[in-house]
């Protein structure tokens, strides 16, 4: 079983911040705080479910029947997504 990516502070439930990358090739560090990109930041199902909406091609329709639930059910599952992201967005400098 591959391991999955951490989002969350296992202590506290903070967002974890990515603070070293490296190359397995030549064993090159980079290190330093940076966020995980914003669709890490949501958990594993809601990324599964963009995955499966992009390659439904952007169709409902076509979800709702993939997964056996109402459009209605699928459209307010996406709903809630986006408002998540939209939540987890840098607020733009002014």
């Amino acid at each position: 079983m591959k391991p999955k990516l951490p989002d969350s502070c296992p202590s506290c439930e903070s967002q974890l911040t990515v603070t070293e990358l490296s190359c397995p090739e030549c064993q090159t560090k980079v290190s330093g705080k940076y966020l995980l990109p914003l669709l890490l930041q949501i958990p594993e199902e809601e990324q599964q479910f963009i995955l499966d909406f992009f390659l439904a091609s952007g169709s409902l329709k076509e979800m709702a029947n993939q997964m056996g639930k109402s459009y209605p059910t699928v459209r307010n599952k996406l709903d809630d997504i986006i408002e998540k992201i939209k939540k987890l967005q840098p607020k733009p400098a002014l």
